[in-house]
């Protein structure tokens, strides 16, 4: 539509495409709640108050339209599944935009990865925006499957979807001045800088932001994210399914910042998409945690789009993107229709858009050098081990030591103890690496779990309580060109087959959804109590999260930024 048409409409001259009545607008830029009207033009509200003709009228019954709810901060592999089917999933739920950085499927596939992402979002009904993945690999203390230079992301600096560079994770890097780090925050520094500075304190804290970087989605403490305001931050509260954040971090809002804060989901599968939500989910939350209902759906808003200069987004004003979200119950909102850019994608709380699923073939991910996998660990003198101590709810784990099991000679598993084996496969470029540990807290007493959803390097990972069911779990994956397994010695219990960058699934959404319950349901049968003990998996092989942390090349004491020896 010709902006001089758009124009005339908002003038009242010509009939709108389609006007609201009857609803209570929440206004974000003033905080009030107030009775109008709303006219939309094309993609564009074109005016907001009474008077306006229309072709099509819609009665709101007096409920409450918001913007549509926007992520600050996602990685839509972790939903596993593509653009499309997590659409599916966050559009019911009133996210009409989110931010991802794709760099699970690039630390794979390269900018191949990041360009598939761009594509299979095309001609779907939700924003999907990216920020160029900045760590591919996270560090030089993994193997990835690619390494994305700053000439290598140059090419995305002048794509209206990208909008900066992504969480920059090196931030020992960023610290102590690496070249190459600041070659990839100077090349962007005119566009949005993400941050990941976990536990990071003081003047260390203090030379991260003078690089430019604006923002951090790693907060565990209140403490923490009340300095990272301090210096001039804005904080990404965060609640993925294994880094549940939120409730910790809300007494941290008041009224005076609450305009420095995002909501984010980083992290999330599809039962939690699917079943307690995204976005949505954590303003319903914080409302129950006494933040007001405006600051909620602010928060989850205009902060947002602010923050990352979406001039046209996050609010229901004239020249605004008609992106909006109808609920009934302003303390509890739950999406009951969604408008994204002026078409009703949901209805009744039902999907009623069009989706297209533009996939292409991708080329395997696995290449496993078998011939050099040996799980076995010979027990040293003395027999004490460092001992990576998962923490539920959470990604930052304890760096524990323990006296090891030895038998015959070797270290091994002990259940009684829950201190199980975990072994991190390369399954890139067949260089043979395996990463050997200790893991406690999964709690299997049986069996192996395996993956290749091994944040950010997504090599092959197992935990088990033996090391037949922990080969035959990771050869399981393998076989399936990448996935998810739950064994028992030999027996399979249940998978899920993961052929797109071993990462994601070419199957609707909810088809995923049962597969993984059903893999949940193996790993309780194991022992395990965990809500997720695949989601935590897939996150005891990070080095950039504090404290111990396992690669395929060895254990990484990330307080030190350094490999350490697996016998003390």
């Amino acid at each position: 539509m010709e902006l001089s048409q758009k124009i005339a409409i908002a003038r009242g001259d010509e009939p709108a495409d389609f006007l609201l009545t009857n609803l209570q607008l929440i206004n974000v830029h003033t905080g009030e709640i107030y009775p109008t009207e709303i006219a939309i033009a094309g993609s564009r509200i074109v005016g907001v108050g009474k008077g306006y003709a229309a072709k099509k009228l819609l009665d709101l019954g007096g409920r409450y339209v918001a913007p549509g709810f926007i992520d600050a901060h996602v990685h839509i592999e972790s939903s596993l599944c593509t653009p499309p089917e997590f659409a599916k999933a966050v559009l019911r739920r009133g996210v009409t935009t989110v931010i991802t950085d794709p760099h699970e499927i690039a630390n794979v596939l390269g900018l191949e990865g990041i360009r598939f992402m761009l594509n299979a979002a095309k001609y779907n009904p939700l924003s999907m925006f990216v920020m160029a993945s900045s760590c591919v690999p996270a560090t030089h203390m993994e193997t990835s499957g690619a390494a994305l230079e700053a000439e290598d992301l140059e090419g995305l600096l002048n794509n209206k979807w990208v909008l900066g560079l992504a969480e920059m994770m090196n931030y020992p890097g960023v610290v102590f001045a690496d070249s190459q780090v600041l070659q990839k925050i100077e090349m962007f520094e005119q566009k949005v800088l993400d941050g990941h500075c976990p536990g990071l304190t003081g003047k260390h804290l203090n030379a991260y932001r003078v690089a430019g970087i604006r923002s951090d989605h790693e907060c565990t403490t209140v403490e923490e994210a009340r300095e990272k305001l301090r210096a001039g931050m804005v904080i990404f509260i965060r609640e993925a399914t294994n880094a549940r954040n939120l409730e910790t971090l809300l007494p941290v809002v008041t009224p005076e910042n609450s305009r420095r804060i995002c909501f984010c989901t980083d992290d999330r599968q599809p039962a939690d998409l699917l079943d307690q939500g995204s976005i949505d989910y954590m303003v319903r939350v914080a409302i129950q945690h006494g933040v007001s209902p405006i600051d909620a759906i602010r928060m989850a808003t205009l902060n947002t789009a602010e923050y990352f200069r979406l001039q046209h987004s996050g609010a229901v004003a004239p020249g605004y993107f008609a992106d909006l979200v109808v609920f009934s119950d302003l303390k509890a909102p739950a999406a009951e229709m969604v408008f994204r850019s002026g078409e009703l994608v949901v209805e009744h709380g039902e999907l009623v858009a069009t989706f297209m699923n533009s996939l292409v073939t991708m080329r395997s991910s696995i290449n496993v050098q078998w011939d050099s996998v040996n799980l076995e660990i010979p027990a040293q003198n003395g027999a004490r081990i460092r001992v990576i101590g998962s923490v539920e709810g959470q990604l930052v784990t304890d760096h524990r030591i323990d006296d090891a099991k030895v038998s015959n000679g070797l270290a091994v598993a002990d259940v009684e103890r829950d201190i199980l084996k975990m072994v991190v496969i390369e399954r890139h470029t067949a260089n043979g690496h395996v990463g050997k540990g200790f893991i406690h807290g999964i709690g299997l007493k049986r069996g192996a779990i395996a993956g290749t959803v091994a944040h950010d390097h997504h090599n092959l990972v197992a935990i088990g309580a033996d090391d037949v069911s922990m080969m035959h779990a990771a050869r399981v994956v393998a076989g399936m060109d990448g996935g998810l397994a739950a064994v028992d010695g030999e027996k399979v219990l249940a998978s899920l087959p993961l052929p797109i960058a071993g990462l994601m699934s070419d199957k609707p959404v909810r088809e995923v959804r049962d597969a993984m319950e059903n893999l949940l349901r193996a790993a309780a049968d194991l022992g395990s109590t965990m809500h997720d003990p695949f989601m935590a998996m897939s996150f005891m092989a990070l080095e950039v999260i504090p404290n111990l942390k396992l690669t395929d090349m060895g254990l990484i004491d990330v307080e030190k930024f350094a490999p350490v020896g697996l016998f003390v």
